[in-house]
């Protein structure tokens, strides 16, 4: 089992600083039709389960886009902060946010379904339904 990283980053503006321990530097990417709206693109993020930390509160809003997820972005910038699980504080942060993310590596795709027609990725990828998705999701739960 690898160790544990500890990551720090921030928004575009620095109103907001994250910290995170990274399991895995695995990249994921989200083609569900929300995050396309929200990004104009896939939302390519790292998961953080419930080890992430936010400093800079009162510049941080969240949108509850879901019955189970919302999601945080800068008040003052814009930058997308985090896709958040409600009630579990399970964390998906955009890997960009962290300082030195050169040697992380594509892994996943989700919602593969509802990826547009006009582009691919040249990596090879686990690649997830939306029903897979939760289908996962909910063994995970049992």
């Amino acid at each position: 089992m690898k160790k544990e990283e500890k990551y720090h980053g921030s928004c575009l503006c620095g109103s907001v600083s994250v910290s995170a321990n990274i399991k895995s530097k695995s990249v994921g990417a989200c083609h569900c039709g929300m995050c396309q709206k929200w990004g104009g693109g896939p939302f390519f993020a790292v998961e953080c389960g419930d080890q992430a930390s936010f400093e800079g509160d009162e510049s941080i809003a969240v949108f509850d886009s879901s019955e189970w997820a919302e999601r945080g972005f800068c008040k003052k910038c814009g930058t997308h902060l985090f896709y958040r699980l409600k009630g579990e504080d399970y964390y998906a942060i955009p890997f960009a946010l962290f300082e030195g993310h050169n040697d992380w590596e594509f892994s996943e795709q989700i919602f593969i379904e509802q990826k547009p027609e006009f582009y691919s990725f040249s990596q090879q990828t686990k690649n997830l339904t939306g029903e897979e998705v939760f289908a996962q999701y909910a063994a995970s739960k049992e």
